[in-house]
């Protein structure tokens, strides 16, 4: 039998935690015991967090970016089985993205390149975004920055995916919140710019 740490891998020297061995075992029990065997045989997770939403909790696991999309493509039903083995908690996937300093002539180390745009806080806060609501495209995307000063991030989601990720809209700003320290309203609008 496989260990329970078999579908984490961790940097070197870094503990597994409880919540992450448990997740690890639900997925090899995944991989073991459905249909989902060749697709969640490659698949490996990095990290794993508990998040407080409202009424309940959300599962954010952390894969590495290059195997987002196989997880994409089951994401649905992996999800979905994900949520029985965990119940009351909803299940969000995100990439593991590394952001880089903006270099200044100040910085101590000298970069010998410069730093790619895919590194940026602008572009991994999208990409987060991106993740958390995946099987929903996001459409359209507003910014409103109020008298005080304070930021809200509206976006709009495909109207075709509505049934599919409305009860999970909570889920996704508490996350986003947490994760970015953005304020964001997900909205589906009945027109099409």
């Amino acid at each position: 039998m496989y260990s329970s740490s078999a579908k984490i891998r961790k940097p070197d020297g870094e503990k597994i935690d409880d919540l992450e061995s448990s997740i690890s075992q639900a997925l090899l029990e995944l991989e073991m015991n459905s249909d989902l065997k060749a697709q969640l045989r490659e698949l490996y997770f990095v990290g794993a967090k508990e998040i407080d939403v409202p009424e309940r909790k959300a599962l954010v696991i952390y894969m590495s970016p290059p195997l987002l999309k196989p997880v994409q493509k089951v994401q649905n039903r992996l999800v979905r089985e994900m949520e029985k083995k965990f119940p009351g908690k909803h299940v969000v996937f995100v990439a593991q993205r590394r952001i880089l300093p903006k270099p200044t002539r100040k910085s101590k180390q000298k970069n010998k390149q410069k730093r790619p745009r895919s590194r940026t806080l602008t572009h991994v806060h999208d990409a987060i975004l991106e993740d958390l609501c995946y099987p929903a495209e996001i459409v359209g995307k507003r910014i409103r920055v109020r008298l005080d000063g304070t930021r809200l991030i509206k976006v709009h989601l495909d109207i075709s995916q509505k049934t599919t990720v409305e009860h999970k809209l909570a889920t996704f700003a508490a996350v986003y919140k947490k994760l970015t320290g953005k304020d964001v309203v997900f909205e589906f609008p009945e027109y099409v710019l």
